[in-house]
């Protein structure tokens, strides 16, 4: 049986790539297309897709919106997301995303993809439960240490390394802030920039800066303002808001 795919881009030339790249797939079958995420909506109804490749920024409606609006479904698609920001990777996740992959697409990357589709339908759908877990275990240097994740402020990237930042400590690890944000995605973090993993229960305040980027300002005496960069703040914004 042929894997029934739906694209919703907005992009003509993001589009018109991504469609060749799966017809090289032998067992796609490409459906119309959405440019925006109401469209989607109602094509999903009327198509029944198993798999939507879906941008993140789109017109009227939003992918993550879109993608939030679908999995509340009781039969819905499996969701890729596509994007040109990888801080939007942690979405992907909290939001059972079975992929995502950055713009420009790669081939190899979406044959890649393509078999995690595959093995996602021959299974029944189960959705994943979210567990918050209460213990991280963090290599610091020579020595593995275990953290509370509530106690987690906020993480930065650092050259080869990513800075751990709680309330009482800082550690060093070689983990990637994407490998973290997947340990960390039933805590209410947030990637505000590609460098910056924060804890949304410590924010205080966003103070505007320029160009449509915000500073973040957290609680607590001494805590340095954290980039939040232009592409980052609507959904952020949106976030505090939930």
């Amino acid at each position: 049986m042929p894997i029934r795919v739906m694209i919703a881009e907005d992009e003509r030339l993001a589009r018109e790539e991504l469609s060749y790249l799966l017809l090289q797939e032998g067992d796609v079958e490409l459906l119309p297309y959405a440019t925006n995420g109401r469209e989607l909506l109602e094509m999903v109804d009327v198509h029944e897709p198993d798999v939507v490749f879906l941008d993140m920024k789109m017109p009227e409606l939003e992918g993550a919106q879109a993608a939030r609006m679908l999995a509340s479904r009781k039969q819905h698609p499996l969701i890729v997301f596509c994007t040109a920001y990888e801080e939007f990777a942690i979405d992907a996740f909290k939001l059972y995303a079975v992929d995502y992959l950055l713009k420009p697409t790669e081939p190899k990357r979406l044959v890649e993809t393509m078999q995690r589709i595959r093995e996602r339908l021959v299974k029944p759908k189960v959705e994943p439960v979210q567990t918050k877990r209460t213990k991280l275990l963090v290599e610091d240097n020579s020595r593995l240490v275990v953290i509370d994740p509530a106690t987690i402020v906020y993480a930065v990237r650092e050259e080869r390394y990513v800075q751990i930042v709680t309330q009482t400590a800082t550690y060093s690890t070689r983990m990637t802030l994407t490998q973290l944000a997947e340990k960390l995605f039933a805590y209410d973090f947030f990637r505000t920039h590609k460098s910056y993993l924060v804890n949304l229960q410590y924010v205080s305040e966003l103070e505007p800066w320029f160009n449509g980027a915000y500073n973040l300002i957290l609680k607590g005496d001494g805590r340095p303002h954290i980039p939040v960069s232009r592409t980052s703040a609507k959904d952020l914004l949106k976030r505090l808001e939930e």
